[in-house]
Parts: structure tokens; C-alpha cells; sequence
């Protein structure tokens, strides 16, 4: 009877097998076949900046790592904010990706988002930041951080500032420190770092507020850089202080990363995750972040999410101690 029970046990085991089997089968299929066209990598602003030449390495290494395509599309407006609000109807398939910036964490308290940041996306990973600081024409007769103060203590709002958009972190930067130094400036908004630069070295704009897209500019001598908002100095401009330092208590780090819709089968999750990830070990990336003054932060998926969720919960505060909050 003993090799008969043996059989039976067999059969039940296997019959039990069988439903979790046919479940995985199809996931583990499109996560193997994963990629089999091309992949969407939105960039949220205009091609030629700072972000887009990032983006652009990040999206040929991520190719070779996944041994297909992925193409960036630039979606320039809304403070960042394009690229996001497309993943909330994308299917969740892992053919569409965007940037997101730490805008999704902050704008929902600003104004109505299509998007709720803790629900609508999957997050794959965190793989850098900006470093960011706010630059005047090489003629400017602001030479100094505490020229700009004097200046509009004896002019309010009149002292203008181009930013790449409301409620992107170099104009809530310039805002928090302009609270702190009791002045009041004009913001004006761009969709991102080429325009806004156009407009500064046009005359438009006395400073702009930005990532280092300006650096090419300070360098060349065309553009002076007046304080930069890291918790240190950079060592590629080692001279020019921080915001910190100079005693306005303004820090702002600006971590930034990949993800897609919320949905996404965790193997094809797994295998954007992965592809990011070695993107960090190649040296055309690094060079793309080396240029823009950028360092590697990572955070996998998880991480990532929870320093989201985190992030959430404190840019409420800094929103409501700007005065700045939706009105509801």
C-alpha cells in the first residue's frame, strides 16, 4: 500500500502546485520577454538642459543594461510635473517611465495634482541629485549674496529671479531664504534651466535660481555665482558659500529618481531596478553626473518609497511656513 499512498501524495502535491504555477506563468513570461519594444523615459523638461543631458545618459545605459531601447521624450512645463501625471493613465507595463522629483511630494500641497504620490506610482529607484545655487550676468552690479539683500531691502520686489518653475526646489529655496533675510523678491517662472537662462543672459531676469545647467556659464565667466544651497561648499566652486554659511538656514538636497505607474508586476519591476542600478557603475553616466556636479544617491524601490513618503510629511511644513499651501 505504501507505494500507492506515495503516488496519491505526489498528485495532490502536484494538483496544489498547478493554480500557483498557471498564476506565475504568465508574469514570469512578460518578465523575461521584458523588453521586447521600446521604453518611454519622460523627461519633464526642455531638451538641451542640465536634466535632459542626464536623463539621456542614464537612458542609453539602462538600454545596454536591458538589452533594448529606451528613448527619452522630453515633457517640458508644470514644474516637473508632466511626466508624472502621464504614469497616472500609462499602463502599468513597465514601457512608460519619468523622472520624478521630489515636486511629487511638495505640489500636492500647493495645488490639485492628477496624481496622488502615495498611490499612483511604482517607484524603481533613487539615483542622484541637484545641486543647485542662483547666478547673475558677469555685469551685474550684485557681486555678493549680501548685495542682493541691500539690494532688496531698498527695493522691494523689485529684485527679480527666474526659476524652473513654482514649487520646484530652486524657487522654494530662494523663497525660504528670502523669508529668512525679511525680503520680499519677484519669482518668475521658466519651464526649465535653457530657457530660464536665456532669459537672465537676455536681461529679462536679474538671477536665476537653478541646478548647475549655469555652470558652463560661471566657468566661461559670463555668469557669476553668487551662493549655492548644499549643506557644504562644492568642490567645483570651492570659493562661492553656501546659503547655510552665510547664516540663512537654508539647506536643500534634492534627490531624484525613476518610477512608473503603479501596478507594475514586481519581476518587471525588478529587472528596471536592476538596469538602473549598473547604470551607476558606468562611466559615461558618471561623467553626465560629474559634469552637472551631481552625486550617485540610491535607494531601491522600497527606499525609495518610504523616503517619499517621509519627504511628504515635511514639505507640508516648509509649504505652510512659506505661506504657500492650497487653499481650500
Amino acid at each position: 500500500m505504501r507505494p500507492i499512498d506515495s503516488t496519491r501524495r505526489r498528485l495532490v502535491q502536484a494538483a496544489l502546485a498547478t493554480p500557483a504555477a498557471l498564476i506565475a506563468g504568465p508574469a514570469f513570461a512578460q518578465a523575461q520577454g521584458f523588453p521586447s519594444r521600446p521604453i518611454k523615459l519622460i523627461c519633464p523638461w526642455p531638451a538641451g538642459g542640465s536634466t535632459d543631458a542626464v536623463m539621456r545618459a542614464l537612458a542609453e545605459s539602462a538600454g545596454k543594461a536591458l538589452g533594448g531601447q529606451v528613448i527619452v521624450e522630453n515633457k517640458a512645463g508644470a514644474s516637473g510635473m508632466l511626466g508624472p501625471n502621464e504614469l497616472v493613465s500609462a499602463k502599468p507595463d513597465g514601457y512608460t517611465l519619468s523622472q520624478l522629483t521630489i515636486g511629487i511630494a511638495r505640489l500636492p500641497h500647493m495645488q490639485k495634482m492628477q496624481f496622488d504620490p502615495m498611490k499612483d506610482f511604482t517607484y524603481i529607484a533613487c539615483l542622484t541629485g541637484y545641486t543647485f545655487g542662483i547666478v547673475v550676468k558677469a555685469d551685474s552690479p550684485i557681486k555678493s549674496i549680501k548685495d542682493l539683500v541691500d539690494y532688496a531691502k531698498a527695493n522691494p520686489g523689485k529684485f527679480t529671479f527666474g526659476s524652473t518653475g513654482n514649487g520646484t526646489t530652486p524657487h522654494l529655496a530662494v523663497e525660504e531664504f528670502a523669508m529668512k533675510a525679511g525680503i520680499k523678491l519677484q519669482h518668475v517662472p521658466f519651464k526649465g534651466n535653457a530657457d530660464g537662462m536665456q532669459a537672465l543672459l537676455g536681461g529679462h531676469v536679474m538671477s536665476h535660481s537653478d541646478a548647475t545647467g549655469w555652470g558652463p556659464h560661471v566657468d566661461a565667466g559670463t555668469c557669476r555665482l553668487l551662493a549655492t544651497y548644499g549643506s557644504k561648499r562644492t568642490k567645483r566652486w570651492p570659493n562661492v558659500p553656501t546659503l547655510n554659511e552665510l547664516g540663512y538656514d537654508t539647506v536643500s538636497d534634492s534627490p531624484f529618481g525613476i518610477g512608473g505607474p503603479a501596478g507594475m508586476d514586481p519581476a518587471v519591476r525588478t529587472k528596471l531596478h536592476d538596469a538602473f542600478k549598473k547604470t551607476l557603475e558606468d562611466p559615461a553616466v558618471l561623467a553626465s553626473f560629474e559634469k552637472y556636479d551631481q552625486s550617485v544617491i540610491y535607494l531601491n524601490g522600497d527606499d525609495y518609497a518610504k523616503f517619499i513618503r517621509e519627504q511628504f510629511v515635511k514639505e507640508k511644513t516648509l509649504i505652510e511656513k512659506l505661506g504657500l499651501a492650497m487653499k481650500t
